[in-house]
């Protein structure tokens, strides 16, 4: 099943169980689904069946992102009662994203990238973050990963 499906039948099932929080996420996912694919549309592409799989769930990781963002603001102010609120839409958007990676499964990943794209010095992070983004999208923060492939393809150019 897609992951246009997985979020219909899962917003149908809460509507089912009256579950107003878990409805509301919902339908912020589908409704950014559904933005993406205007914007797909605009743009010239002529798929007719909207953003693929691997769109959605750049667009869950971006949902994801921005709820810790704001959880950790309004712990920071004092409004524990909405970081909770930010907290529930997270656990909900991660339903349908893919089981993330563990610390040594990120180094291999990016020590397998840097061998198979060849690169040998910081100038060339941008064919390894691309390869992890080809490969990983929805698996790893490539916020954090970000600074541990910078620093593996700088002890590769260091000889170490």
């Amino acid at each position: 099943m897609d992951m246009r499906s997985r979020v219909n039948t899962a917003l149908k099932q809460a509507m089912k169980d009256k579950a107003a929080e878990r409805v509301s996420t919902l339908r912020l996912i589908n409704a950014a689904i559904k933005d993406k694919d205007i914007a797909t549309r605009g743009a010239g592409s002529e798929e007719a069946n909207g953003c693929s799989d691997a769109e959605v769930l750049e667009i869950l990781g971006k949902m994801t992102k921005q709820r810790k963002e704001s959880a950790r603001a309004y712990e920071e102010g004092g409004r524990l009662d909405l970081a909770e609120r930010e907290r529930l839409e997270i656990a909900v958007i991660e339903e349908f994203l893919p089981k993330q990676l563990e610390d040594d499964e990120v180094v291999a990943a990016i020590k397998a990238a840097i061998s198979s794209t060849g690169a040998e010095s910081i100038r060339d992070m941008g064919k390894v973050m691309g390869e992890l983004k080809s490969r990983y999208t929805g698996r790893m923060d490539f916020g954090t990963v970000g600074p541990m492939v910078k620093d593996q393809l700088c002890k590769a150019s260091n000889g170490g």
